[in-house]
């Protein structure tokens, strides 16, 4: 029941979701895109991605709101979790929930978003 998805991304700044989507769909991997938390675990359970890359700000729900349901979810909960924030600094202990696997300030470097979903994935098939 997948659809080959590797990276669901839920973010709903058009201009940062098409920067990531042009930054990691050149490296080969699938995506799919989401712009709001509402309805973000529907969509997580439909496509079952490799990985979801989840912003903090969300319209409806936020993405910490999402993250907390994804991992009370046993089939949802060993999803990887990649959380993008804008608030202060991008380590566990700032707003980050600890149930995200990484955890990327926002604006971030390039460079440093590939190496990250690399970390995360492998190397795209």
């Amino acid at each position: 029941m997948t659809s080959g998805t590797d990276i669901l991304l839920i973010e709903d700044e058009p201009n940062i979701a098409e920067a990531i989507r042009f930054i990691l769909s050149r490296e080969g991997w699938q995506m799919q895109h989401w712009h709001e938390g509402g309805e973000a675990l529907d969509r997580i359970r439909a496509l079952r991605p490799r990985l979801l890359i989840l912003d903090v700000m969300l319209p409806v729900r936020s993405g910490l709101e999402v993250l907390d349901d994804l991992r009370a979810d046993p089939a949802l909960r060993p999803t990887p979790v990649l959380l993008l924030t804008a608030r202060g600094t991008a380590g566990r202990s700032g707003v980050a929930s600890d149930a995200a696997d990484r955890v990327l300030a926002k604006p971030f470097d390039n460079a440093e978003l590939r190496q990250v979903v690399r970390d995360m994935l492998g190397a795209a098939g």
